[in-house]
């Protein structure tokens, strides 16, 4: 007895109504090699876009962290502290650093008779121009070869002006308690004058 042939399952994969895998969405199935190298390359990517920026900041970082260090060193065996004293510091003592000045640093004592505030920065012809007009002075006031910051003073912040010149200086003085300032001024750089000075104030 012959049995009659059974009609394939639509299911079946011998099933000529059955779906095609590589008809599923009009792509063929991904083999799982290729799946691994797909998603390795994925992540390689997204490493690449957060890493690489976030390595970037990190040096910024350290080259700014080494900058303000080698600062602090420079300065540190003088006593003065690298950048520029507050606000209400040069207000106090009538010290108006010129904008965009550099090499700035400073030192402040204080004791129950006087206060000093120690103050360097270089600046242009133009940024001594208005300090000095801004303290009630002016360039034809300064005096060559006149050191008038002390010994004293000098030997607290470290300042030797042993170097080639020409030096210039002037004291302005006021009343009690208004500050008076000390200022001398290297010019051996006839563009960018180096400034220091002192300014005192008796409460």
């Amino acid at each position: 007895m012959t049995v009659p042939r059974q009609p394939s399952s639509p299911d079946s994969p011998d099933s000529p109504d059955s779906p095609d895998p590589a008809d599923e969405g009009g792509r063929p199935r991904e083999g799982r090699r290729h799946m691994i190298r797909r998603r390795w390359l994925t992540a390689t990517i997204i490493v690449l876009l957060i890493g690489v920026p976030a390595g970037y900041l990190v040096i910024s970082a350290n080259q700014s962290r080494n900058s303000g260090r080698d600062k602090e060193a420079k300065y540190s065996a003088t006593g003065l502290t690298a950048g520029w004293p507050s606000k209400v510091q040069r207000r106090l003592y009538d010290v108006p650093i010129p904008p965009y000045s550099r090499e700035v640093a400073y030192y402040e004592t204080n004791n129950w008779r006087t206060s000093r505030l120690y103050v360097q920065f270089l600046t242009s012809n133009k940024g001594l121009d208005k300090f000095l007009k801004r303290i009630g002075s002016s360039t034809k006031t300064l005096e060559k070869n006149d050191i008038t910051i002390s010994k004293r003073d000098r030997k607290v912040v470290g300042w030797e002006f042993t170097d080639p010149g020409p030096w210039l200086g002037l004291t302005h003085a006021n009343k009690d308690p208004a500050p008076t300032l000390d200022v001398v001024v290297n010019r051996v750089n006839p563009e960018h004058p180096m400034v220091y000075v002192v300014s005192t104030t008796t409460p």
